[in-house]
């Protein structure tokens, strides 16, 4: 916009071809300013210094110090919001945990409109993005397997069902909620906004770290207690219920609230199916997808929980939610884990009295 401060942006790539076409690329995207290049690390870390840009684009990558190794010194000693291009080789994940904020797959022939689409967006989020200092979560399964069978904490429950939405910031967010939370849980839906080159191989490495068993959603799997169910990018996934089961119900469709997969797609047939049975769960990211699907399962009667400020990497879609009134409870992410199992644990204690 005329007259707005622009995005400074510079642009990390070995590729002299590949570092033109993104420059050139995204000058046509409003709000965007490329104020430079650099063709490795060591080039890199200099024009930081002189240029000040507000985001970088890194390719992983790299001769010398690949941008991984660059990400773990760049944010160590000059922070920088940093969007990084990967392959498929899910080496996207290792520089989130270095300190990107987010990633998008390399493109072909067939999907450079799209990427650079892709880019601009996430460019524009990471602007405005809170970074901070990487705090390891150093969860055990082992203990949280012995703390499980010492408090008996919840039981098997395959009633309820969870449903979790995020986009930037939500790799991290999800990864650590879903590291506090013991077996015996219902099952539980996620929409993470990711291309759908990555969904399997997220899925993959939050079943190492977990003591949930993690997967890509298949259309037509029930769910089951103890599961946890990452919805596949580029396809809308949901749940229906038929003999008294979760089913999940996936498939091609146009975006919702601008996206696919779809966090208010996934609430509201959570919200339709399973009502005052439902957690719903919406974490960090820009924009507003999830805000009207938290609000159904709030009026269905189910519980909702909103990320706050203070925990979120951008505060957008958690922020919209609360404004329109579908956050029932505001928390941190480290408080997150306890309130869901609290409220499990009521559910329980009302079920046995109804009994």
């Amino acid at each position: 916009m005329e007259g707005s401060k622009k995005i400074k942006v510079l642009v990390i790539d070995d590729s002299m071809v590949f570092r033109r076409v993104v420059s050139t690329r995204l000058r046509e995207y409003s709000g965007i300013e490329v104020v430079g290049t650099a063709k490795d690390s060591f080039e890199a870390k200099d024009k930081v210094i002189q240029l000040k840009p507000d985001v970088l684009t890194l390719d992983i990558e790299m001769p010398g110090i690949n941008g991984i190794e660059f990400l773990k010194i760049l944010m160590e000693q000059h922070p920088v919001p940093t969007i990084v291009i990967s392959g498929a080789d899910g080496r996207c994940f290792e520089a989130i945990d270095a300190g990107a904020v987010g990633f998008v797959g390399k493109p072909t022939a067939d999907t450079m409109n799209q990427f650079f689409d892709d880019l601009s967006t996430k460019i524009k989020e990471a602007s405005i993005a809170k970074l901070d200092k990487k705090t390891k979560v150093q969860s055990s399964i082992i203990q949280n397997k012995r703390k499980l069978l010492e408090n008996n904490i919840v039981r098997k429950n395959d009633k309820d069902i969870i449903a979790i939405g995020a986009s930037m910031g939500g790799v991290e967010a999800v990864e650590k909620l879903l590291k506090q939370l013991p077996l015996g849980l219902p099952p539980i839906v996620i929409t993470q906004h990711m291309p759908p080159i990555f969904t399997k191989k997220y899925a993959e490495r939050l079943d190492r770290g977990c003591v949930l068993k993690v997967k890509e959603g298949e259309d037509g799997e029930e769910l089951l207690s103890g599961h946890a169910y990452i919805a596949p990018g580029a396809l809308q996934m949901g749940i229906i219920k038929r003999n008294g089961k979760y089913i999940l119900d996936i498939k091609k469709g146009q975006k919702i609230s601008g996206h696919c997969p779809s966090v208010d797609y996934l609430f509201m047939s959570v919200a339709k199916q399973a009502k005052d049975n439902s957690i719903g769960v919406i974490l960090t990211g820009m924009g507003s997808d999830g805000a009207r699907g938290l609000l159904s399962i709030k009026n269905e009667g189910g519980y909702t929980i909103g990320q706050d400020k203070n925990s979120c990497v951008v505060y957008g879609m958690p922020m919209v939610a609360k404004k329109i009134g579908a956050v029932l409870k505001e928390a941190s992410l480290d408080m997150m884990p306890n309130i869901i199992l609290n409220q499990l644990k009521r559910r329980q204690l009302t079920s046995k009295v109804k009994g």
